[in-house]
């Protein structure tokens, strides 16, 4: 019996681990289609294997990170060669998610991103402060190794932390939405009829304002803003993602206003428009869902007492009955 479970747990320890590993190497090569080229460095703008790695870690824990040490080194070879020098990449892409998810637990993450404080830890602990790692070491290395030249560190070491950044913020949140999505039950046909209308419009929007030559970027946060307060996270992660793709779709083929900017000035316009829609869905459907929390709380709450007066006050009439006698008294 004990053996049995021993290969249960081992079988199911392995499956994960290369499905976990699957997932991560499928993104990668997602990620590799669209490429930047900074400084002479070949660097990815939005980096989904880093978004998957943290909601593996999220889901499964520790057990997850073998998985996302194959599926890195499956990236890594995918690239070409892999000299000595890309181990030090590969444990800088490892550590990475691992860090973030590990300063996530330590403040009480919940995945449900319930609380503005959840939203706020997953930008900068998961993203921001987590991301830094692989950013940091990979700069590093590529100097070090000589493969780039000493000036253009910060601008690598910038595109590849944004890069990894913004994996985890349109990535994450999406995975966490499809995870815990349950399908609704009565719902009118106005709310899908709405549902329908955004996701059109946002693509609509988003593909035409990355591609116009007019500075139109700006039309894409009402919708997000939409997307957020009507249905929350579960609205706002699916239209982030489309406006991240659509942009980093045109700023790849150097189409609308990209197309007449210079290397730095296409990661610097990509890496603002897309933080900016990123955090602006994240934490306004984090906020809405506080307050819808605290809202059917506090109605529980006076539904509650309301049952408990009408326990201890039988009679409506209960007090006019009562006070004759107090003031005959």
């Amino acid at each position: 019996m004990a053996c049995h479970q021993i290969l249960l747990r081992t079988g199911s320890t392995v499956l994960l681990t290369l499905c976990v590993a699957a997932a991560y190497y499928l993104a990668g090569l997602v990620g590799l289609t669209r490429q930047l080229v900074v400084e002479g460095a070949i660097v990815t703008p939005l980096w989904p294997p880093t978004g998957i790695a943290l909601a593996g870690l999220l889901w499964f824990g520790l057990r997850a990170w073998p998985g996302i040490v194959l599926g890195a080194l499956f990236v890594l070879l995918a690239i070409g060669t892999f000299p000595a020098h890309s181990l030090a990449i590969l444990a800088g892409n490892s550590l990475a998610p691992l860090c973030a998810y590990l300063m996530l637990r330590r403040v009480g993450f919940r995945t449900e991103l319930d609380r503005l404080r959840d939203g706020l830890a997953l930008v900068f602990l998961g993203a921001l402060a987590g991301m830094l790692i692989s950013a940091t070491v990979g700069s590093a290395v590529l100097l070090l190794a000589g493969e780039i030249p000493a000036g253009a560190f910060w601008p690598i070491w910038s595109a590849w932390w944004t890069g990894d950044a913004m994996g985890v913020l349109v990535v994450t949140p999406l995975l966490i939405v499809l995870r815990t999505i349950r399908w609704p039950g009565a719902v009118s046909p106005w709310r899908w009829a709405e549902a329908v209308c955004l996701v059109v419009t946002v693509t609509a929007v988003a593909f035409t304002v990355t591609r116009s030559l007019i500075p139109l970027l700006f039309l894409v946060f009402p919708l997000l803003m939409w997307a957020a307060l009507r249905f929350q996270l579960a609205g706002a992660a699916p239209c982030v993602l489309i406006v991240s793709v659509m942009a980093v779709t045109a700023a790849t083929e150097q189409l609308g206003l990209f197309g007449g900017l210079e290397a730095l000035g296409v990661t610097s316009v990509l890496q603002a428009l897309n933080g900016s829609a990123a955090l602006t869905g994240l934490l306004l459907s984090a906020i809405v869902t506080e307050q819808i929390t605290v809202r059917r709380k506090i109605e529980l709450a006076c539904g509650e007492l309301a049952e408990l007066v009408d326990r201890l006050v039988p009679g409506g009439d209960a007090p006019q009955r009562r006070r004759p006698a107090r003031e005959d008294l």
